[in-house]
């Protein structure tokens, strides 16, 4: 790896940290005003309409920020996405690693948390995402390294199949519980015309019971499996 390229992957990593305490400063302000009490299930409903809809456009604009960085980097889609997925990864690790230091919690990585809001609620146990995180760094290195080395890198079909199912298995692990809990309280006319507080507010008994480890694992295991492909069909040492 080249010099500039060295210095481009330190400021991504920056970049990615600053971005975890900068999350993780917002869920001190947010557990202040809502969880004086410590953060637990069920959850507090948000019952102010600018909170509610600032969290949600606060989670979307995060998103366009790892883009457009990931964008700057890359030359073309796939160094592009391998740096969204490092600076991800990086937030999302530094994020619990602030929350423990600022807030003393997660008291352990099986305790359940509120991943994301869009476009459903995600849960899981916080290891849960630490192992995606750290999944998507590997995932960065082998195709930065491949681009490198053999100065671009094509996926073949199959490889999207992969890590397709993957994402898709991953995606249902961490969102079928809250949904589940939903539909079973509560028809498909309840819920299609009600705006994200009313449809938050469904979930304010939720409490989680079963984190689907087997669904979430054919998932890594899709992952390990495209990213194995791609570092054997490369290469890469």
């Amino acid at each position: 790896m080249n010099e500039n390229k060295k210095i481009k992957i330190v400021f991504l990593t920056l970049f990615g940290i600053t971005m975890g305490l900068l999350e993780t400063a917002v869920v001190v302000y947010l557990r202040k005003l809502y969880y004086a009490g410590g953060f637990k299930f069920p959850l507090n409903t948000i019952n102010d309409y600018t909170v509610s809809i600032t969290e949600i456009l606060r989670e979307a604009s995060t998103i366009i920020m790892l883009v457009s960085v990931a964008y700057l980097y890359g030359r073309n889609f796939l160094t592009r996405l391998a740096a969204f997925l490092f600076c991800f990864a990086v937030w999302d690790i530094f994020y619990y690693i602030f929350l423990k230091m600022l807030l003393d919690w997660p008291p352990s990585f099986f305790t359940w948390d509120v991943l994301f809001l869009i476009p459903v609620v995600w849960t899981g146990p916080v290891l849960a995402p630490v192992i995606i995180s750290f999944t998507m760094i590997l995932f960065a290195w082998v195709f930065i390294r491949a681009d490198k080395l053999h100065n671009g890198v094509r996926l073949l079909v199959s490889d999207w199949w992969i890590f397709s199912f993957a994402a898709l298995a991953i995606f249902i692990s961490f969102t079928i519980d809250s949904t589940l809990f939903i539909f079973e309280n509560h028809n498909f006319s309840e819920i299609s015309n009600l705006n994200f507080n009313e449809l938050f507010a469904l979930l304010k008994d939720y409490i989680p019971q079963h984190f689907r480890w087997w669904i979430f694992l054919v998932g890594e295991a899709g992952l390990l499996t495209g990213v194995g492909r791609v570092w054997l069909r490369t290469g890469l040492k």
